[in-house]
């Protein structure tokens, strides 16, 4: 039977109506900008021309050289580093040697090339000098890679050898998404050229220096309550020290001074995801951008300890008085009146009136809780001397769960921390099985920023995992103040990290299946929970079940005397590799595996989950014996059960994380989830004796004999969740409900006898197949309104499978 001729399932939604449940803050939900994925240059920052400063270095990405992004075209063009520099902060520059002829550079722009639009105004400008005293023709002309001329050439006379910028606008002809624009010198001597720049006339709000309308539109019809920014990793890795030329370190933190400012004195750095950035879109833009979309600004700030897997502390006290300093100025610089130091830059960029700044964060998912909390403090106390009104927020690591977010919140409890901020990317699995999250979280402690999650992919059943999760958020807005879907934008050629709400090429952007669902909940928040409950899905709760398994991670082991036994003691399979190993299959596909010695040995120190399987995948209620012994490499050994397929398993994880801790994972669909952990380490060339009890949905473990630990996984995934809200403005209530399975939920909805209710109410409904993804060529996830008739105190509604419906209604007392 296909999903939507099967028989629906009954429910029952009781709502409180006349009721009140806790206030749903304004900035419930917003947007979280990382330059990830080229966000920035290449994405959001209109700005056409690639490596328009001759700054790209191998620091940045191996692959780049100061003319990446450019061909010369006849003549000797080279990037110079010398005192003939532009200013200090843009040192690299081209220079063109003339020998009477026409020599010079085409850029290829991003993508397929730069992209234009028949009759749209796109202004140039560069930087330029010449040693020609009769001065230097230059021609800038835009061709597609056919050699098709897209605009009239624009033509300028350089005069001059000091640093001049000349200006000029050209009108597209036709569209195109494959330009490239050529600038071509005439005559003698030497020109030096920098900062070639062409960006749209129609960039959002038309502000110079300004976003890429289309994207920033998809932003905007958010509907954000805030926007965090610059990040994310960029914010808190590499080198805390400041831009000190000539030798300054490449690889810098995001450091907000680097970035206002005219364009052209700003410097670049090598960004975290490997490539390089400009800060032509810098903490002004952001502070404006914020502004525009009517988000309250969260800008973050590094504490000295990087996250993002480098886990490094710097100590130089110093150092970090001139950090505590910098964020006591970039409040100033948000909100200080024009006669303040910090608030004259900001005036003198175009913006006299404060920013109105009221949240500021300290780090981003450091995994050294004790080191990053020692330095938050000392931020936080010198910004509530001087700015009590700033609210501070810190972190609990990268984590859901685990050591790390454990001590970190026990940091941020005993210090009575404003509010934390956790990130978590997770399967769907997860995500329906927590919907209950922050329902036992102290009301009296820190409040909770969920500044990045996302289910790891961009189907439409991954969104309505996170929307049945979100129904959670908003049961739970008295603790939950803020949450923000990560990462936010993405460009096709230039991907680092995925899944990604908004999608884009250098000319096409496009919503996925998950903005869509960010969408309907961001424009339909309400302003108050209303006090609801609804019926569950019977029997979903299955005990353990699957076959056996061993793996490695970049490590070599030996198992041995593998002995699973039923609940009643019988033997349900026995190897001692006597025999050899040939009722083992390798299901991951890697490792070098081989019976060495009478053990069954994964020899690679370098493959990652080489796990290898044995027995029936319909084992449930049994014993799992196996010997280990670590030979060589970074971590321990990995002994799985319930496994199903590659990516659905449980396993033991002795030794992992670099032989820092170890945990039982929960591996679904290839995400894992962290189900009980401890510091254990795991010596090389010691046996360890293994045993894992596993009965229903309870597993214990015993390592050597004793107890190591044992966990209940109860989690149901429950695929039917709601939550109701209270829209003052209009007087509705928003009934929000996600049905996240094949079957129809046919559910009778009692709004009980203190209200009145109207007879109609406005339905907005996202459904699809699971698997659907929205793409540049077909959005197959799209918003369905309709109007639903009948509705009275008492009425039945289906909700079709697979969907996410919004229901408002009229109900007064």
């Amino acid at each position: 039977m296909s999903a939507r001729a099967q028989a629906p399932a009954d429910y029952t939604l009781r709502i409180d109506a006349a009721a009140a449940g806790p206030r749903i803050a304004d900035s419930m939900y917003g947007i979280f900008y990382e330059d990830i994925n080229r966000a920035a240059d290449g994405g959001l920052y209109a700005e056409l021309v690639q490596n328009r400063s001759f700054e790209y270095e191998p620091a940045d990405n191996a692959s780049y050289t100061g003319l990446t992004a450019w061909t010369p075209t006849g003549g000797t063009a080279r990037v110079v580093d010398d005192e003939g520099r532009l200013n200090e902060r843009n040192r690299r520059y081209l220079r063109l040697d003339l020998a009477g002829g026409a020599y010079g550079v085409t850029n290829a722009g991003y993508n397929s090339g730069i992209a234009v639009e028949k009759s749209e105004k796109y202004d140039f400008s560069v930087w330029a000098r010449t040693t020609d005293p009769a001065g230097t023709r230059l021609t800038v002309s835009l061709a597609d890679t056919a050699g098709v001329e897209l605009a009239r050439p624009l033509r300028v006379t350089v005069k001059g050898d000091k640093w001049v910028k000349y200006e000029g606008t050209v009108r597209a002809r036709q569209d195109s998404a494959s330009g490239r624009l050529a600038v071509t010198a005439s005559g003698s001597g030497t020109v030096r050229l920098d900062m070639v720049s062409l960006f749209p006339r129609d960039t959002f709000k038309h502000r110079p220096n300004g976003l890429r309308k289309d994207l920033a539109q998809k932003i905007v019809e958010l509907n954000p309550g805030f926007l965090r920014f610059p990040g994310g990793c960029v914010v808190n890795t590499g080198s805390h020290y400041g831009y000190e030329a000539p030798n300054y370190e490449r690889r810098r933190s995001y450091q907000w001074k680097d970035t206002i400012g005219p364009v052209e004195q700003r410097a670049t750095n090598a960004n975290f995801w490997g490539y390089n950035q400009s800060y032509g879109l810098g903490y002004f833009e952001y502070f404006q951008f914020a502004e525009d979309i009517g988000a309250m600004p969260v800008p973050v700030v590094p504490a000295l300890v990087t996250g993002c897997g480098q886990n490094q502390v710097t100590d130089d006290p110093d150092l970090l008085r001139r950090h505590i300093q910098d964020t006591l100025d970039l409040i100033e610089f948000a909100n200080g009146p024009v006669t303040s130091t910090w608030g004259a830059k900001r005036a003198e960029m175009g913006h006299p009136r404060p920013f109105g700044l009221t949240h500021i964060e300290v780090g981003n998912e450091e995994n050294l809780p004790d080191a990053f909390f020692e330095r938050f403090v000392q931020f936080r106390d010198a910004i509530n001397r001087r700015y009590p009104d700033i609210t501070v927020i810190s972190n609990s690591g990268p984590d859901d769960s685990g050591l790390t977010f454990d001590r970190a919140w026990q940091h941020n409890r005993q210090a009575g921390v404003a509010m934390v901020d956790e990130h978590y990317y997770n399967d769907p699995t997860w995500f329906l099985q927590n919907n209950d999250r922050y329902d036992t979280y102290d009301r009296n402690g820190p409040q909770v920023f969920l500044g990045e999650y996302a289910s790891r992919d961009n189907r439409f059943f991954n969104s309505l995992a996170e929307a049945a999760f979100m129904t959670g958020l908003e049961r739970n807005a008295d603790i939950v103040k803020m949450a923000s879907y990560a990462p936010l934008l993405a460009n096709t050629d230039y991907v680092q990290w995925r899944p990604d709400m908004i999608w884009f090429d250098n000319h096409r952007s496009w919503g996925s299946a998950n903005y869509e669902t960010q969408k309907l909940f961001m424009n339909n928040v309400g302003d108050q929970v209303v006090p609801s409950q609804a019926s569950g899905t019977p029997g979903l709760l299955e005990p353990i079940t699957g076959a056996v398994g061993l793996s490695t991670w970049r490590t070599s082991a030996a198992y041995d005397d593998v002995t699973v036994t039923s609940a009643d003691g019988d033997t349900l399979f026995t190897d001692d590799f006597s025999a050899g190993a040939s009722r083992w299959t390798n299901i991951a596909g890697r490792g070098t595996w081989a019976v060495e010695d009478g053990a069954y040995v994964q020899q690679d120190t370098a493959a990652e989950n080489t796990m290898v399987s044995a027995g029936d995948p319909a084992w449930r209620n049994y014993d799992l014996h196996v010997k280990a012994t670590k030979r060589a490499g970074d971590e321990g050994f990995l002994v799985a059960f319930g496994v199903r397929d590659t990516g659905n398993f449980y396993w033991w994880n002795l030794g992992g994380w670099n032989n820092t801790r170890s945990a039982v994972e929960r591996g679904t669909d290839g995400a894992k989830q962290s189900m009980i952990e401890d510091a254990t380490r795991i010596e090389t060339g010691r046996q360890y004796d293994l045993r894992v009890e596993v009965r229903g949905r309870k597993v214990t473990l015993y390592l050597d004999g004793q107890v190591w630990g044992s966990f209940t996984d109860d989690a149901v995934a429950e695929p039917f969740r709601q939550v109701v809200t209270r829209d003052r403005a209009t007087g509705e209530l928003i009934v929000k409900v996600v049905n996240a399975q094949a079957t129809p939920a046919r559910t009778e909805i009692n709004l009980g006898d203190d209200v009145r209710v109207g007879p109609r109410a406005r339905l907005t409904t996202l459904s699809g197949e699971p698997d659907a993804v929205n793409t540049t060529d077909a959005q197959p996830i799209r918003p369905v309104r309709s109007t639903l008739h009948g509705v009275g105190n008492e009425f039945t509604h289906t909700f079709p499978p697979y969907s996410i419906t919004f229901m408002r209604l009229k109900a007064r007392r």
